[in-house]
């Protein structure tokens, strides 16, 4: 948002320096990104006399000056102008001057003669464009005095970028406001009146001319139209041109141009349409519904949704609602009859608009961000007044004014103790009422703690007391509220349980050699056919985004393992084939529509390719089940999780896993979460070749899985003695359940210490569907040193119990 220093002071008094008042500005919330002088360029512009002309020898229309540029310097000058004269008092670039266009003034021969400058016209030095010849200047003004001091030319620009919530600044009589609440008591606002006295021509009413229906009045809730007669449409006036140029604006006609100053003054944007272009002279406010497409100002076709709100005539759509309006109701130069809109639409739906259509404009920037509704007819009538001055217009009397939705203000009990306490000031009543008051809030006092406030329609940002706090803040000043510390407790405050387990998975991991990975929760909709789940899946009930930044990120994770996925497939595009990574995240799912989504937080890992990178002194060996299976044994007996199970999983439950390949990992009957080699028709959905092995665990299981403290043991003062048992079993049997059923013995008899396979075979001459296991069962007595005796009958017993439980055989 540009804003010219000289306009502003047409609404407000304006006595500080351009740097102090964009350190104020900035302080305020209008945060100033620069400032610059806009007639800079004139420096070395200076005002000159004539002193001697003469012709050019060699050219009929170039004259030879004698100028006097300040203190009797005398520089030789060629010139072209026909005004040129003796006497004359004119600009004088001279040279290192740099003009607009970047033309740049240096001594030169023009057919042969020296030239040392450039006398100037107004068009040269973007002071007016429509007049030729040397600017011809008050015959009173000393040679050498600065064009601009010499003229009055002094006007700042200030280039503000506003936050979203403040649209009520998007406007001069809105920065305006904010400038003259720098004092106190604030300084008084002047907002120009529309003066239609005069203009009106009495003897036609424009209902006899125009009707307007807003048919959708949720999306347009107030529609204002007026009627101007016999205008001529021509070149603005210079200060109109002016006006626009110091902000970036481009003048087109007088009748646009009106609308762009207008809109900029107050910041309520505007359309201009040739009403004899309107057909049936009728505006219809409503969705595009059926119309399809729709050429707008700029000559662009675009394609119309059914829900974009339009402005139409008799025949079909004239605008896009707050947008841009339509190529075939533009203002030309044959206009002479104009309809004049000013209206409010809904943010949200010019938001859409915009974004759908592409087309971005200042009236859509405005709309989108809320205007003030009840400023729209005093809007109208400003503009209307401007094209009947400007224009030579008459305004048809009466103006049209739809207003099918009323929307009452905003009232906000304020407690001024809660005030203080949130800014940590000591403000009374009539210090807070001065201060809103001062930005147009109504304050009313109901007694000595609490003030009534009525926000007013342009602030659409205030809705509760914390906004009026921040008010009270930023007018009073941030750089003025001290600094002060809350009362910190000498002992701190202990960590989340679920913070610090997520620590420790995150050291453990680490130390084993993962590195972890962080992706975001929004993924593509398509991960649940890639991981092949079941319709019933719980997996399946999904959070859709609203308005998703793209379709690969358009719902809420139910797993971590397709970010984990994703991120291999990355890796190996790079030809990093060695991975082992792990994430600690939510997943979400959707309970209903309206309803925040369950959350669960949620442990994953996955390896791939070798166990360890390729070295001289190893050979690659790739990793496998059991590889996976070490390392989540080895982070639960990190977190101080034992006596751990893994049994065969469910097909169905975990289709993603290779069958013969999974395991659900349990303690006491609690599933703690899973394991498995992902099976090859999901490696292939996700673009992998690799096997892949991957783990999942569920951090609200693991929490309950920890044990209340760590106990400490002494060192073993007894050697252990180790006997072996070999079975042979149903390939269907689990090892695991074979050293859970020895372990299950462990309460009952104190010498058993720890029990593990240490060896498999299947082949011959065992039977196809037979295997052996070979177990190693540790004893040891805290006591003394074991005999032979001692452990016999306790390992015979062993022996016979997984014989008889396992139907097994000795080999």
């Amino acid at each position: 948002m540009k804003v010219s220093l000289s306009w502003l002071k047409e609404y407000t008094s304006v006595d500080i320096e351009p740097t102090e008042m964009a350190a104020k500005l900035t302080m305020a919330g209008l945060e100033v990104e620069s400032f610059y002088d806009r007639y800079a360029y004139l420096d070395k512009v200076v005002v000159a006399r004539v002193v001697e002309t003469k012709k050019h020898p060699n050219a009929d229309k170039l004259t030879c000056c004698s100028v006097n540029v300040g203190n009797d310097e005398i520089k030789n000058i060629v010139c072209g102008a026909p005004n040129v004269r003796e006497g004359l008092v004119v600009p004088c670039a001279i040279i290192g001057a740099v003009l607009p266009g970047d033309f740049k003034i240096k001594k030169s021969k023009l057919r042969g003669e020296v030239s040392e400058g450039m006398l100037c016209s107004s068009s040269e030095l973007k002071l007016d464009s429509i007049f030729s010849g040397i600017m011809e200047l008050d015959q009173n003004l000393v040679p050498g005095t600065p064009l601009a001091d010499a003229l009055g030319l002094s006007d700042y620009i200030f280039d503000i970028d506003l936050t979203p919530n403040r649209p009520d600044c998007l406007s001069m009589t809105g920065v305006a406001r904010e400038i003259a609440a720098f004092k106190r008591p604030a300084e008084k606002l002047f907002i120009p009146k529309a003066d239609l006295d005069g203009k009106i021509r009495e003897t036609s009413f424009i209902d006899d001319f125009a009707k307007v229906d807003i048919i959708d009045s949720d999306l347009c809730p107030r529609y204002t139209a007026g009627l101007v007669l016999d205008v001529k449409v021509k070149p603005s006036p210079f200060w109109l041109r002016q006006r626009l140029e110091a902000i970036e604006m481009n003048p087109v006609n007088n009748i646009v141009d009106i609308t762009n100053f207008v809109m900029m003054e107050t910041g309520q944007p505007l359309h201009a349409f040739d009403f004899d272009l309107i057909s049936e002279g009728r505006i219809e406010v409503r969705k595009a519904g059926d119309d399809k497409k729709f050429t707008t100002l700029d000559g662009k076709e675009h394609d119309l949704e059914p829900d974009m709100l339009m402005i139409c005539d008799g025949k079909g759509p004239v605008a896009v609602a707050g947008v841009m309006g339509g190529e075939n109701s533009e203002i030309s130069e044959k206009t002479t009859r104009v309809l004049v809109e000013s209206a409010y639409f809904n943010p949200v739906s010019v938001r859409k608009t915009s974004k759908r259509t592409g087309i971005i404009t200042d009236a859509s920037h405005r709309f989108e961000r809320g205007v003030d509704p009840c400023n729209t007819k005093n809007v109208l009538k400003r503009a209307l007044a401007l094209m009947a001055d400007i224009g030579d217009g008459a305004i048809v009397k009466g103006i049209i004014d739809e207003h099918p939705v009323k929307k009452p203000l905003t009232e906000i009990m304020l407690d001024i103790n809660s005030l203080n306490k949130r800014l940590g000031t000591n403000f009374s009543s009539k210090e807070i009422s001065e201060f809103l008051e001062s930005v147009e809030f109504k304050v009313t006092r109901v007694n000595d703690t609490v003030l009534k406030v009525i926000v007013p329609c342009f602030r659409v940002d205030v809705s509760r007391p914390e906004d009026l706090s921040e008010e009270v803040a930023r007018l009073w000043g941030y750089d003025n509220i001290k600094t002060s510390f809350p009362e910190i407790p000498a002992q701190g405050g202990k960590l989340s349980p679920v913070i610090t387990l997520r620590e420790n998975i995150r050291e453990i991991m680490n130390g084993v050699g993962f590195s972890e990975a962080v992706n975001y929760s929004f993924i593509s909709s398509d991960f649940c056919d890639k991981l092949l789940l079941n319709s019933g899946d719980k997996k399946r009930n999904v959070e859709t985004i609203l308005n998703p930044i793209s379709d690969e990120m358009s719902v809420l994770r139910t797993s971590l393992l397709p970010g984990l996925l994703d991120t291999m497939r990355r890796n190996n595009y790079q030809q990093i084939d060695n991975l082992k990574l792990f994430e600690t995240g939510h997943v979400f799912f959707a309970v209903q529509k309206g309803v925040q989504p369950e959350e669960k937080e949620m442990a994953a890992a996955l390896w791939t390719g070798g166990k360890s990178e390729l070295s001289w002194h190893s050979k690659k060996i790739d990793s496998d089940f059991f590889d996976m299976k070490g390392a989540v044994e080895g982070l639960l007996n990190g977190l101080g999780i034992s006596n751990l199970v893994f049994s065969r999983a469910n097909d169905k439950e975990f289709p993603y896993l290779k069958k013969g390949y999974a395991a659900v990992i349990t303690k006491k009957d609690e599933q703690l979460g899973s394991i498995g080699q992902i099976n090859s028709r999901v490696l292939n959905d996700f673009s992998l070749k690799q096997d892949t092995f991957v783990f999942e665990l569920d951090m609200e299981s693991l929490l309950k899985a920890l044990p209340e403290s760590i106990q400490a043991v002494a060192i073993p003062k007894f050697p252990s003695l180790s006997r072996d048992i070999t079975i042979i079993v149903d390939k269907d049997v689990e090892a695991g359940a074979v050293i859970s059923e020895i372990k299950g013995l462990m309460e009952k008899n104190p010498l058993i210490e720890d029990v593990f396979l240490f060896d498999v075979y299947e082949g011959k001459p065992l039977c196809e569907n037979k295997k052996s296991l070979s177990l190693r069962v540790v004893y040891r007595s805290w006591e003394k040193t074991l005999k032979e005796k001692m452990v016999k009958g306790v390992h015979n017993h062993i022996s016979k119990l997984i014989i008889d439980k396992f139907k097994a055989d000795l080999p």
